[in-house]
């Protein structure tokens, strides 16, 4: 479903909006990586992907809980009052900042926003995605729970509801981590070695892209040379210059969302250009 928009067959409707969810989501954080923080906005809107069309009441999509919930196979009760979630909310968000270390910044959302369950549901998967950010921004490789048994998981967490004990939920992490670096290098031996050039230089690539599809009156080389000329771009600049162009020859309305155009822009500089 994901490389080819295609439903499988024999999935459920839920594990459709699931997967999709998961995607939107995941996409968010890599998107957003440099400006992402701990804050209510990551926080509220990393929710609001991962619960889209799966709530009883779409109205708690990204929201902070507005009721009392319970812990399924516990005794546990979190906070009730909508105005002490906010301020337990806010100080675990303060919390989570002062935490230098990746790892350890990970582990403290993915402990303490279950505990807290901010949200009336989906607590547990928006803990688990936000753990990445902290290994996102420091360019580590992200971790998946991909193989982690369900029950081995749930008996971690209810270790925290019951006990706040952490110990299992910690081996569990730890576990789980160093299955997900052998995962990511076993897919990056497959994947092709990125341009560095384009690497480094992805974010003045995309601008200039953009403003020349942007202005399509224009000379496309006029405007990429203005683009280039507000950038310390060095002995690399013919280069990068000649990357944009090959962009812009291999545009197509499938990658238009990578350079924030719309259809109707690349239509109407399509239109002026080809008869060119």
């Amino acid at each position: 479903m994901i490389e080819h928009g295609r439903i499988a067959q024999g999935k459920a409707a839920i594990e459709t909006q699931m997967i999709l969810n998961h995607k939107a989501a995941i996409e968010f954080l890599v998107e957003n990586a440099d400006t992402a923080g701990f804050n209510r906005f990551t926080l509220l809107n990393l929710h609001s992907a991962l619960s889209e069309n799966l709530l009883p009441n779409p109205a708690d999509e990204g929201r902070l809980r507005q009721h009392g919930v319970e812990i399924g196979k516990s005794v546990y009760r979190p906070l009730a009052v909508p105005a002490q979630i906010e301020e337990m909310l806010d100080l675990l968000l303060d919390k989570a900042n002062r935490v230098e270390d990746p790892f350890e910044q990970s582990f403290f959302v993915m402990v303490h926003v279950p505990y807290l369950q901010p949200f009336a549901d989906v607590n547990k998967r928006t803990s688990r995605l936000a753990a990445n950010l902290p290994l996102i921004r420091a360019n580590l490789c992200p971790l998946t729970f991909l193989d982690v048994p369900e029950q081995a998981y749930s008996r971690a967490v209810l270790g925290v509801y019951e006990l706040t004990r952490i110990e299992l939920l910690r081996d569990l992490y730890v576990w789980a981590y160093e299955r997900s670096t052998q995962e990511y290098l076993a897919i990056k031996q497959d994947l092709a070695e990125p341009d560095p050039l384009r690497l480094a230089w992805r974010e003045v690539i995309k601008q200039s892209v953009r403003e020349v599809v942007r202005q399509p009156g224009r000379a496309p080389l006029d405007v990429i040379k203005e683009c280039l000329s507000g950038h310390e771009l060095g002995v690399d600049r013919d280069n990068i210059e000649a990357l944009v162009i090959e962009e812009l020859r291999r545009l197509h309305e499938g990658v238009l969302a990578r350079y924030g155009l719309r259809p109707s822009e690349f239509s109407e500089w399509q239109s002026r250009q080809w008869p060119a």
